[in-house]
C-alpha cells in the first residue's frame, strides 16, 4: 500500500495514478476540497492510490454454504433463483436470533443484552414501540424483554444508540428521517435486562439544543457528542450527572459531518465528513475549559470511497492508528498510522473483491434491483483497542465479514455471514427495517460516483453492467438483506442485528478464531 499523499503545497502524485485518473480527480478533488475545508495551520492529507486489490478470501472449514462466485457477491442469478434465501457462511455457525419487526440501523450490546435501535415512523406501529431490548444470555434461545419507549427512542434512533460499558450507560437521541434532535435519553444499564431512565428532565421533558445524525460517548463516559449529517454540526453534550445532560460546546466543521472515533484519553476525534476524516483537538471540551475551543488539526482525504462512516483508534504494536470505514464508494476499511498526526501514514486498505474498480460493472449488475446500498462496510468493531487480532464489519448486501489484521502486512478474511435473504419482508412485517423502507427505490445510487471514475479510467465493461436486473429502477426486492450494526465480539461469538433478519447470535469456529485474553470489543466511541 502506498503512502504517498499531497500535504500543503508538496505534491506527490505518481504518473500512473495521474494517468488513470486524469480530470475525474481533478474534479473529484476540488468538490472535496469544499466539502472539507480546514482552517489555517491544519494540514490537509490527500492520499490519491485506487486499492485495485482485495484481502485474501476465507478458507471455509466444514459446515460452510460458501459464496460461488466474486468475494462479497450475491449475484444477480442468486437473487432472482432464490438462492439467496438460503444465505452463504464460512467458517460461522448461526446460533440463535429474534427476527422481530426488523433491526433497525445500528444495535449496540452490553453485558448479556442487545438493543435494537429505532426506525421512525415504522417502530412506533410495534406491539412494542421504541428500542427494543433483547436477553441473549442464552444465544441459541434469545429473546425481547422489554422496549424503551421515550420521545428519543420512539423518534428513531438512527446511528445515535450507543453504550459506555465504563459507566454502564446507555444512550440516544431522536433522529426520524437521516437528521433529527433535541431529544436525548440516557440510562442506567447496570441491570442491562432493565434499563432505567435517568434524565427525567432536559432531553426528555423537554429538547435540547442540538441536531444530529449520528452520535457517541467518550470513552470516560462524561461526554456525548451528537453529529449532524448537515451542515456538519457538531455538539458536546456533558453527561457528566446523566440525570441533568447540557449542551457544553457547539460548532462547524466541515460541510458535511458524519461518525466519528475519539482516543482513549478523549481528547482527539477523527470526525467523518464527505470524502475522508477531519482532525479535530477536543481536549478542552474534555478538561471541561470554561470557554473550549475545537481546533481543526488536519484532514485526510482520498478519491476511492465516499461518506465515510467512523473511525476506530487502536494502539498497534505500540504506535497510534486508526480503522476507518467507507459507507459508499467502494473504498472499503482504510487503515493510517498516526502517530505523527500531521504525517499519517497508510498502512493497509481492506477491499472485497467486489470492491474493486474492474469489479464495479459486476456490482451494479448485482446490485440493481435491491435499493440504495450495495457492498461497502458500514460499522465495525475490533476485538480489543490495543494490538486488536480480529476486525469485523457489517458490510451491507455482503454481510458479516471477519479479518484477521494481527499483521497489517499481511490482513485476510477468516470468516463471514451473509444472512438468508427475507424476500417476504414488508412494511407490515418489518417497520423497522431501513431496507424494507429504502426498497421504494431499486438503483444501488450510492456507489455511482465510483462507477463513474470506473468507467472514465477503463476499468469497467458496460456489457457487463447489464443483467436480469437492469430495469428494476423502482420498487426494489428483498433479494439480499442489509447488515449495517457493528458485530460486536463476545468470546468466539459475535452479536449483531441486520435490517430485515433482526438480531443474530453467531459463532465462530475454533479454527478461524482464537479470542485473546483481554479481549474488549470497541467499535471506537464508548
Amino acid at each position: 500500500m502506498s503512502d504517498r499523499f499531497v500535504s500543503g503545497d508538496r505534491r506527490h502524485r505518481p504518473r500512473l495514478v495521474r494517468r488513470r485518473l486524469g480530470a475525474v480527480i481533478a474534479v473529484t478533488t476540488a468538490a472535496i476540497s469544499v466539502l472539507a475545508i480546514a482552517p489555517a495551520g491544519a494540514a490537509t492529507h490527500y492520499f490519491p492510490d485506487i486499492s485495485e486489490v482485495s484481502v485474501p478470501k476465507a478458507t471455509c472449514g466444514p459446515g460452510s454454504l460458501p459464496e460461488p462466485g466474486l468475494q462479497g457477491d450475491v449475484s444477480a442469478e442468486d437473487r432472482d433463483s432464490g438462492r439467496s434465501r438460503r444465505g452463504y457462511r464460512c467458517n460461522v455457525a448461526e446460533l440463535g436470533g429474534v427476527r422481530g419487526s426488523g433491526g433497525g440501523i445500528l444495535s449496540v450490546t452490553f453485558d448479556h443484552c442487545s438493543y435494537t435501535g429505532s426506525l421512525f415512523p415504522g417502530n412506533n406501529v410495534m406491539s412494542q414501540p421504541g428500542v427494543q431490548v433483547i436477553d441473549a444470555s442464552r444465544p441459541r434461545a434469545p429473546r425481547v424483554v422489554g422496549s424503551l419507549a421515550e420521545p428519543a427512542m420512539r423518534g428513531g434512533t438512527w446511528e445515535t444508540l450507543k453504550v459506555n460499558r465504563k459507566r454502564k450507560l446507555l444512550a440516544a437521541t431522536s433522529v426520524p428521517l437521516n437528521w433529527g434532535g433535541g431529544f436525548f435519553s440516557v440510562y442506567d444499564i447496570s441491570d442491562c435486562e432493565h434499563p432505567r431512565l435517568l434524565n427525567k428532565g432536559p432531553g426528555t421533558a423537554y429538547p435540547l439544543p442540538f441536531d444530529s445524525h449520528e452520535g457517541g460517548f467518550s470513552p470516560d463516559g462524561r461526554t456525548y457528542w451528537a453529529s449532524g449529517i448537515f451542515p456538519g454540526h457538531l455538539t458536546a453534550i456533558d453527561v457528566s450527572d446523566p440525570t441533568t445532560p447540557r449542551v457544553i460546546w457547539q460548532g462547524l466543521h466541515s460541510f458535511l459531518g458524519h461518525g466519528f472515533g475519539i482516543t482513549p484519553d478523549g481528547n482527539r476525534m477523527y470526525l467523518s465528513n464527505a470524502a475522508g476524516v477531519t482532525v479535530l483537538d477536543v481536549s478542552a471540551v474534555q478538561r471541561r475549559d470554561p470557554y473550549p475551543q475545537v481546533p481543526h488539526v488536519a484532514a485526510y482525504l482520498w478519491p476511492d470511497g465516499q461518506v465515510n462512516q467512523h473511525t476506530i483508534p487502536i494502539t498497534y504494536r505500540g504506535r497510534p492508528h486508526i480503522i476507518t470505514a467507507d459507507e459508499a464508494g467502494s473504498g472499503g476499511v482504510k487503515i493510517f498510522d498516526v502517530t505523527s498526526v500531521n504525517r499519517p501514514r497508510y498502512a493497509a486498505q481492506i477491499k472485497l473483491q467486489i470492491n474493486l474498480p474492474k469489479n464495479l460493472d459486476t456490482n451494479l449488475r448485482s446490485s440493481m434491483g435491491g435499493s440504495i446500498f450495495s457492498s461497502n462496510p458500514h460499522y465495525c468493531s475490533v476485538d480489543r483497542p490495543v494490538d486488536p487480532t480480529a476486525l469485523a464489519c457489517g458490510w451491507e448486501s455482503s454481510g458479516i465479514r471477519v479479518f484477521d489484521i494481527r499483521n497489517l502486512k499481511r490482513i485476510k478474511e477468516i470468516a463471514y455471514f451473509n444472512p438468508p435473504a427475507r424476500t417476504g419482508a414488508t412494511v407490515a412485517s418489518a417497520p423497522n427495517s431501513p431496507h424494507v423502507l429504502g426498497s421504494l427505490l431499486g438503483v444501488p445510487a450510492i456507489e455511482f460516483l465510483s462507477l463513474g471514475m470506473s468507467i472514465a479510467n477503463g476499468k469497467v465493461r458496460l456489457e457487463q453492467m447489464i443483467g436480469p436486473r437492469s430495469g428494476r429502477i423502482v420498487g426494489g426486492d428483498m433479494a439480499t438483506d442489509w447488515c449495517l450494526s457493528p458485530p460486536e465480539f463476545h468470546g468466539r461469538q459475535l452479536w449483531t442485528s441486520c435490517s430485515d433478519g433482526g438480531f443474530y447470535a453467531l459463532e465462530l469456529s475454533r479454527a478461524a478464531y482464537t479470542p485473546p485474553a483481554n479481549q474488549a470489543s470497541t467499535l471506537g466511541q464508548g
